[in-house]
């Protein structure tokens, strides 16, 4: 890319995300953008501030902002059925919580916070004390009935429960609605794919080489990251097969049910009937890859 000002994109410094970062750095277009690594919630307050022209964003936060910015295709953090690394983690079996526990949120992913809010209360008919608490299981839990763990904290819950009961949220959203659940979208603001939509296109279509680049490649993501991850590459191997990087019209769909299910949280804007609106990426692009 010939440009004055590469542009800023951002990148989950999470495990789930790894597999995107290693194709971008295989395929060289970290060279050309501006990678800026940071946890799921401060890169949507960067995006939506102004401080980051695209890049992942949590869905609540997208639905939130959704004026501001549009939808890059083809691309998502995502499961369509148990992803492993959002989970409610409780000190009983979910039946014998009582009618209003104490549930710790961690604040490193507002929407598989919100997930777990949606589920405890209009699936399971519980109404939740909340209260905000660090990221790890054993802070979490200390004063609380259960806690929604979110990313490697979670991932370790599942493999080391240590005694506790993990739900898997995405593998309860499957079973409630039929659909996948989409935690997070990649976005560009609005204004920025106004002035520079030839950039835009060009990070486009290196996500989706990165994407296409870590399938082809998995087992090398998985030797790579076995060597400084606490998990097994058994373990890895089965996390990075979970989690789908596609937003193909039935993840599409997932969005949209997750969006009217959220509707009446004060957090949650509801999208246009004809919505959510995309960035054009043009002929010769690659919409649609990976639609089921």
């Amino acid at each position: 890319m010939n440009i004055e000002r590469r542009p800023r994109v951002g990148h989950i410094a999470f495990l789930n995300c790894l597999p995107i970062y290693w194709g971008l750095v295989r395929s060289g277009a970290l060279l050309d953008v501006d990678l800026h690594r940071a946890p799921p919630d401060e890169l949507g307050n960067r995006l939506v501030a102004g401080d980051l022209d695209l890049g992942p964003i949590s869905l609540v936060e997208y639905l939130r902002h959704a004026d501001d910015l549009l939808l890059i295709p083809d691309i998502a953090v995502a499961a369509d059925g148990p992803v492993l690394s959002v989970n409610l983690v409780s000190k009983t079996p979910l039946a014998d919580l009582p009618a209003s526990p104490k549930i710790a949120l961690t604040s490193s992913s507002r929407t598989g916070v919100l997930l777990g809010r949606m589920i405890l209360e209009q699936r399971y008919g519980r109404t939740p004390e909340y209260a905000t608490s660090g990221t790890d299981m054993d802070s979490a839990l200390a004063d609380a009935d259960a806690a929604v763990l979110i990313g490697d904290e979670a991932l370790r819950a599942y493999h080391e429960p240590r005694g506790n009961h993990v739900l898997d949220l995405a593998a309860e959203w499957r079973d409630w609605t039929g659909l996948p659940m989409v935690f997070a979208v990649w976005a560009v603001r609005r204004d920025y794919a106004e002035s520079h939509p030839g950039l835009v296109k060009d990070v486009h279509v290196a996500f989706c080489d990165s994407v296409r680049r870590c399938r082809e490649e998995i087992d090398d993501v998985v030797a790579s990251a076995a060597r400084w991850e606490p998990f097994e590459p058994e373990a890895l191997a089965e996390y990075f097969n979970r989690l789908q990087f596609t937003l193909s019209e039935r993840h599409l769909a997932g969005l949209r049910e997750f969006a009217t299910r959220a509707a009446g949280y004060t957090e949650v804007v509801p999208l246009p009937k004809d919505g959510p609106e995309f960035f054009p990426a043009g002929e010769g692009m690659i919409a649609g890859e990976g639609q089921e």
